[in-house]
C-alpha cells in the first residue's frame, strides 16, 4: 500500500519557527475533520540542517535552471547517497549538464520539492479538495510566522 502526504515547509530553506508549532498542526488536522474527511496523522518535525523534502514517486524529471537540460533523477540520488543523508549544510552544487554551480532549490522539478529545516506533514489526508488552497496556506503561514510551500508526496 502506498502513502500520500501533504508536506508544508517554509519558503526559506534555512528558516525555523521559534515558537511551538502545535497550533499549525492543530489547524491542519482540523482541515480534515468534516464528514467524509480523514487524515491518519498530522505532525511536525524540526531538522538540524536543510533537508530534502521530496515528492517521492511524483518526481520523474529534473532540469537545470541554468541551461534547461535534463539532469536525471539518478544524479540527485547519487548526490544524496554521496552526502550520506537527505540533509545539507549548503544547497549549492555543480550540475553535470553545463558545470554551473546552482542551488538545489533552483533546479526545475516536474513536481515541487523543497529543502527545509522544519515541516508540518499530513499523512493520507482525504477530503473533497485534496490540496490546501491559498487561504489555508496563508493561515498556516500566519500560525508559523513565515510563508509556506506545499509539497505533495507519494511513496
Amino acid at each position: 500500500m502506498s502513502d500520500l502526504y501533504i508536506r508544508l515547509i517554509p519558503t526559506n530553506p534555512d528558516w525555523q519557527p521559534t515558537h511551538d508549532a502545535a497550533a499549525a498542526v492543530a489547524y491542519v488536522a482540523s482541515l480534515y475533520s468534516g464528514p467524509g474527511d480523514a487524515v491518519e496523522e498530522v505532525e511536525y518535525e524540526f531538522y538540524d540542517r536543510m533537508t530534502l523534502i521530496d515528492a517521492g514517486e511524483n518526481t520523474s524529471q529534473i532540469a537545470c535552471s541554468r541551461c534547461g537540460r535534463d539532469i536525471g533523477l539518478d544524479w540527485l540520488g547519487d548526490l544524496v547517497r554521496g552526502n550520506g543523508s537527505l540533509s545539507f549544510d549548503h544547497l549549492d552544487v555543480t550540475v553535470p549538464c553545463c558545470g554551473a554551480v546552482v542551488p538545489l532549490n533552483s533546479l526545475h522539478y516536474d513536481w515541487p520539492i523543497g529543502f527545509a529545516r522544519f515541516e508540518v506533514s499530513a499523512m493520507n489526508p482525504t477530503r473533497a479538495q485534496y490540496e490546501l488552497d491559498t487561504e489555508e496556506l496563508a493561515r498556516v503561514a500566519d500560525l508559523l510566522g513565515h510563508p509556506v510551500a506545499q509539497i505533495l508526496t507519494h511513496y
